[in-house]
């Protein structure tokens, strides 16, 4: 596999952080350094994590985590979106700017649940580990702290708006996973 090769991949599963990021750029005033720092090195780590796990697992536990892993991400972005809307329509001072570890966890574990299974393929076509997992947690790092300043410029007017759309988008991912875990897509 080309480096090329790897750096569409990484384009590809960093998606769903990036717009993840976007949402919780939503959630502050001003994006400092700080909060680009937190998402990307989540973000990043869990794109470099899952791959490298899934590649551990390999084709055993395949089965397992198609089968459970669409349900898992569906019910974390659904659950994290759902609560987006209705914070949209509550008091725009009272916005969820957490950027702890309680907050970030689950939303990581929800965008990278796909790299576990792209982790699985790589063993079965024997892909240099160390280099694929790097190029995709570096690339979800840049593109996640990007989100985090896009959705913070975008949130500053329309924020209530916004938050309805990210909410709507997260609800949207989740959906979109679950239905590529039961082959419907």
């Amino acid at each position: 596999m080309t480096f090329l090769d790897l750096f569409f991949i990484g384009v590809g599963l960093s998606m769903d952080a990036f717009a993840v990021s976007i949402c919780k750029g939503l959630s502050v005033r001003q994006a400092h350094i700080r909060h680009l720092l937190l998402c990307g090195a989540w973000f990043g780590a869990f794109q470099a994590l899952m791959p490298a796990l899934g590649y551990f697992l390999g084709s055993r536990f395949s089965e397992l985590l198609t089968r459970v892993g669409g349900w898992v991400a569906f019910g974390l972005l659904a659950l994290i979106g759902a609560n987006m809307l209705r914070e949209s329509f509550g008091d725009a001072d009272a916005v969820d700017d957490d950027f702890s570890a309680g907050a970030m966890l689950p939303l990581a574990v929800a965008t990278s649940i796909d790299a576990l299974a792209v982790g699985v393929s790589f063993a079965a076509v024997q892909v240099a580990l160390l280099p694929a997992v790097t190029l995709i947690g570096c690339t979800t790092f840049v593109l996640s702290a990007a989100g985090v300043r896009v959705g913070a410029a975008f949130g500053a007017r329309w924020r209530a708006a916004a938050e309805r759309v990210g909410g709507a988008v997260l609800i949207l991912i989740g959906v979109k996973i679950l239905l590529q875990g039961l082959g419907v897509l």
